[in-house]
């Protein structure tokens, strides 16, 4: 075993100060740390550091890294002056350096035991690219330079590519695998689980592609608690970065005390996230856009509300790996809506033809009111009013329309695109609005709304009560919900809380 501690703290900076300062907050968290030397600009801020971690020699584990930039590194010197750092870093009280394949293949291991024999070494190879090479002969080649330890990181655009690298830790020793990329951020999140002998995580600088900030990996998903006994759950989506559900529905796990972790999945390519399910052992996940529709071909069974919908945002797993789905955002509406306005006899207008949309005219009017809807695809829009029973109404119609609601079921102004709005100042004719996006709280279209004195309802309301009825339903117990939304707000910061607390 490389380190006490599973999680890899990563510390990289430009200056040696802040080096430092990374360092003194990874070892609040972890006692074992990659030091990126590559990272620092100058021989001096190099020297400078390394000084600094002789004399002080705080009691960690300790990985000095200095890639060279042929191996994706910054180091600029030559193979033989990275060899002296490394020796120079193990001196200074390291217990492990990381040596590239592009360096170690390149000397000979009694060279490399000379130069370098102060402490224990880890060979690594890093792929950013597609490899179509079998990971057991990059690790029989890493191997061969004789190291305590051997790495393999490489990019995987699908989690059939990053199950395939953490196969290789599965039941081995001493070695470390690491999917990259946004896709496989979630095999970051259970590599440890699948027998890698670390999980790296940066204190602040990302220095390869999907890692996970140290805070999060440790402390949102509790990665180096996750066993094959931990329940997985997930939420899919294409944009996903920007979803607080993780920080919601951990938060009811943590607060119940539940072997349970749920993962942020982006998913390009449904039927790789479905083949995934059962090796991940997912038990059960949120559907975002774009995937609430197309995920009915994949179901099992459905239940009666959301096949009449047409849309799931909830999904448990079964026995055998069957897939069944529900609706929930049909409960968010309501709460959000049944509070501020009597929906019987109101007309209201949903912009938007998605899978969101079709919750919220489903729960629209079943609960009474004449339905409106709006859509960039005029077929679509005639396709779903007919289904409720409502009315399509075009774009140029708005200016002259009044309703006493008006809800955006489009995902236009959500984060970070937060400078746009679906809809005009002046096509805004309506007693309020309500925006279905709960990131940014106060979106561009509530803050036009505002501006002419119309209600606002944030995304936050509905997101917080379909989120926690998905909960109960995965689980089978009631929800901690002031937890649950303590997490959701804490995570949105001051001014979300304010903007939050002021609508309701």
């Amino acid at each position: 075993m490389i380190g006490k501690d599973k999680i890899c703290a990563v510390v990289a900076a430009e200056r040696s100060r802040s080096m430092w300062k990374q360092l003194e907050r990874a070892l609040l968290q972890t006692r074992t740390v990659e030091l990126r030397l590559d990272w620092l600009l100058t021989e001096k801020e190099m020297q400078a550091f390394l000084r600094r971690l002789a004399t002080e020699r705080p009691r960690a584990t300790l990985i000095a890294t200095c890639r060279r930039r042929e191996a994706g590194g910054r180091f600029r010197g030559t193979i033989a002056s990275q060899l002296l750092v490394l020796a120079e870093a193990l001196r200074a009280g390291c217990g492990w350096c990381d040596l590239e394949i592009e360096s170690a293949s390149q000397c000979p291991p009694e060279l490399l035991e000379v130069l370098i024999g102060g402490g224990r070494r880890l060979a690594s190879a890093h792929f950013f690219r597609a490899h179509s090479a079998g990971w057991h002969s990059v690790a029989a080649r890493l191997w061969r330079t004789r190291p305590d330890a051997v790495k393999i990181a490489a990019n995987s655009s699908s989690l059939a590519d990053g199950l395939r690298l953490l196969r290789l830790a599965n039941g081995k020793r001493n070695i470390v695998a690491i999917p990259m990329g946004e896709v496989a951020l979630p095999l970051r999140c259970l590599a440890l689980r699948e027998g890698s002998v670390l999980s790296y995580a940066p204190v602040e600088m990302a220095t390869a592609p999907g890692q996970v900030p140290l805070d999060a990996l440790k402390n949102l998903y509790r990665a180096d608690r996750i066993s094959r006994k931990t329940r997985v759950y997930g939420v899919i989506g294409d944009p996903i970065a920007h979803s607080l559900s993780p920080q919601l529905q951990n938060a009811g796990f943590q607060a119940r005390k539940m072997d349970a972790v749920y993962l942020p999945f982006l998913v390009h390519n449904l039927r790789d996230f479905i083949s995934a399910v059962e090796p991940l052992g997912v038990r059960g996940f949120s559907v975002t856009l774009p995937y609430k529709q197309k995920i009915l071909r994949h179901l099992h069974d459905c239940d009666s509300l959301a096949t009449a919908i047409g849309a799931v945002n909830t999904v448990v797993v079964r026995g055998a790996g069957k897939l069944y789905g529900y609706n929930t955002d049909y409960i968010g509406v309501l709460r959000a809506l049944q509070l501020r306005i009597s929906l019987p006899a109101s007309r209201v207008l949903i912009v938007g033809a998605g899978g969101a949309a079709r919750a919220v005219a489903f729960a629209l009017a079943q609960s009474g009111a004449a339905v409106c809807i709006c859509a960039r695809r005029a077929q679509e829009a005639k396709m779903l009013a007919r289904a409720v029973g409502g009315e399509a109404v075009t774009r140029g119609r708005l200016r002259e329309e009044f309703f006493d609601a008006i809800v955006n079921a489009t995902p236009v102004g959500m984060f970070p695109a937060v400078e746009r709005s679906p809809l005009t100042e002046h096509e805004l004719n309506c007693r309020l609005v309500f925006d279905l996006i709960y990131r940014p709280v106060e979106t561009k279209l509530l803050q036009l709304a505002a501006r002419r004195g119309i209600e606002t309802i944030s995304g936050l309301e509905m997101f917080l009560a379909q989120g926690v009825a998905q909960w109960e339903i995965w689980t089978g117990e009631r929800a901690p919900v002031v937890a649950m939304r303590r997490a959701v707000l804490d995570a949105l910061g001051v001014e979300g809380k304010q903007n939050f607390r002021a609508q309701a």
